[in-house]
């Protein structure tokens, strides 16, 4: 088989890339390890900046997530028992973000590949990216197998973490860095009315929470737990008592609580590879770079890549501009390593790190005094947000 760029990856990463691509009559293929139903089991956050927000309306995917989607204008940050609200987008000149879960984002550009007949390749065995210093790359896999090779001008790999466009990188290529936290969320999904109609971000002395939602009637919270901790040790009633006591008391005495319908331990790193770009073969998304969940930047930095690479292969084949081919690392990392700072800040300033007094104090006082101040929310509410993408020209 013969392509333009394969894609390493049928997430909503590799997916919204291929469509975006697809629509401008560039032709690709998408080759997936797993099957599509473990693809939409994967349970992710679901808050969507602008910028992603349009690049779906961009794709011709954004109808049901317009329709469905819940436009949320601010959030709040909790702490010594009060409640503060960022106004978002009374901050930012009218931005908002929406909360849309990645598993329906992933649904609607899986029906748009469908419908349009585009090649995605599910099940794919030992999925190698070959060659991709020269000027003929190429991706192998194995199918009922049988070995099959896709040759093409371009790779990306749009495979996460544990994938392997990254790991086919020579070492000496490479470059990583990288901060692993000393705890974790333990996450709850529930068929229950959320909390709040937006966002909370709790700070407290027994750690963090987060109440969030997914729809009217589906909720999802999280707990900062130890990493040592194991799901089944945490009950559901012993999830709700300890969210209760990290909530303020008029927030706590409204939760609606249920059986839970999915509960995990998901743990927390900060993580950038340097370049992203090796030859013919980028790397996008989770492949290049992970966030902790604090601050919702993991599918919207993914999305943020996607809209990079998709502009420069655009001027690539409809303008014959190749001088962009080497911009998409420079380009991708100066708005990645904001959104890292931003996801490690909220972070640092949320979490229960130790059980000094004088920590707790300092991140008291540091949120007292961003959400005291027009300078420090409208620092916050620009982030949340996100950052402005850059003009690929």
């Amino acid at each position: 088989m013969k392509t333009q760029v394969a894609i390493i990856g049928a997430g909503p990463s590799g997916l919204l890339l291929g469509r975006l691509l697809e629509l401008q009559g560039i032709d690709n293929i998408i080759i997936e390890a797993k099957s599509p139903d473990y693809v939409l089991s994967r349970i992710r956050a679901g808050v969507l900046e602008e910028g992603t927000q349009n690049l779906m309306r961009e794709a011709q995917v954004g109808d049901r997530m317009d329709r469905e989607g819940h436009v949320h204008d601010g959030f709040a940050l909790s702490f010594l028992g009060r409640e503060e609200r960022i106004d978002v987008k009374g901050l930012t000149g009218g931005k908002s973000v929406m909360v849309y879960g990645q598993t329906e984002v992933t649904k609607d550009l899986m029906q748009a590949r469908s419908e349009s007949g585009g090649l995605t390749i599910y099940d794919a065995d030992d999925v190698t990216p070959h060659d991709f210093y020269s000027d003929k790359p190429s991706v192998t896999y194995k199918k009922d197998g049988q070995l099959h090779t896709i040759e093409c001008e371009y790779i990306a790999g749009c495979d996460g973490f544990h994938g392997v466009a990254r790991k086919s990188v020579p070492t000496d290529a490479i470059k990583l860095f990288e901060r692993v936290y000393p705890f974790g969320w333990l996450g709850v999904l529930s068929r229950t009315p959320p909390v709040s109609h937006e966002l909370i971000y709790a700070n407290h002395e027994r750690g963090f929470a987060l109440c969030s939602m997914r729809s009217d009637m589906m909720s999802r919270y999280y707990v900062q737990c130890s990493l040592d901790e194991k799901v089944e040790e945490w009950s559901d009633q012993r999830f709700w008592d300890e969210l209760r006591l990290r909530l303020p008391a008029h927030t706590a005495s409204s939760l609606v609580t249920g059986d839970s319908i999915e509960k995990s331990i998901a743990p927390l790193r900060s993580f950038v590879a340097e370049p992203m770009q090796f030859g013919r073969m980028y790397l996008v998304g989770d492949a290049a770079h992970i966030v902790p969940p604090t601050g919702a930047k993991g599918l919207n930095l993914a999305a943020s890549d996607v809209y990079t690479l998709y502009h420069i292969m655009r001027k690539r084949y409809k303008e014959g501009r190749l001088d962009l081919l080497t911009k998409y690392s420079e380009i991708c990392l100066r708005r990645i390593w904001k959104a890292e700072r931003f996801s490690w800040w909220m972070t640092s300033i949320l979490h229960k790190f130790s059980d000094d007094p004088f920590n707790q104090r300092i991140q008291e006082a540091e949120l007292d005094y961003y959400t005291s101040s027009v300078a420090g929310r409208t620092t916050i509410a620009e982030n949340y947000v996100g950052l402005p993408y850059e003009v690929v020209e």
